[in-house]
């Protein structure tokens, strides 16, 4: 086997895992939200029991995109669309990201940064 063709079968192996992610978090999701009788309706649940495994798919999925660009198609028209497929893909991340969390990445820290401190202050304790 040669070295293009292993690395077409890798990417390819990655795309399965990527799109079989998503569609068994989409079920997963769905069935949970069903029996899940918390706050929200059945769509708010799905929806946000949906994003987590949403975004790890659309992850892998660019780790196939660029294990298919680098070692298989090393053209510069490939390379032009994987920039333009991983922006893309890394924006759609981002804003799914601040969805799921309810905020930002880099506010991610602080709030839990103000968490274990609003915890400390209730039990007593500091971190010194």
């Amino acid at each position: 086997m040669e070295f293009e063709e292993l690395m077409e079968n890798t990417a390819r192996a990655f795309e399965l895992v990527g799109v079989a992610v998503i569609v068994i978090g989409a079920f997963h999701a769905m069935v949970q939200a069903f029996f899940d009788r918390g706050q929200g309706g059945y769509y708010t649940r799905a929806r946000s029991g949906f994003g987590k495994p949403l975004i790890l798919g659309l992850e892998i999925l660019v780790a196939a995109d660029i294990i298919k660009t680098i070692t298989v198609e090393t053209t510069l028209e490939s390379v032009t669309a994987l920039g333009i497929l991983v922006l893309v893909r890394v924006i759609l991340s981002f804003s799914l990201d601040i969805e799921v969390d309810g905020m930002a990445p880099w506010r991610r820290a602080e709030a839990d940064a103000d968490a274990d401190a609003d915890a400390d202050a209730e039990s007593g304790t500091t971190n010194s």
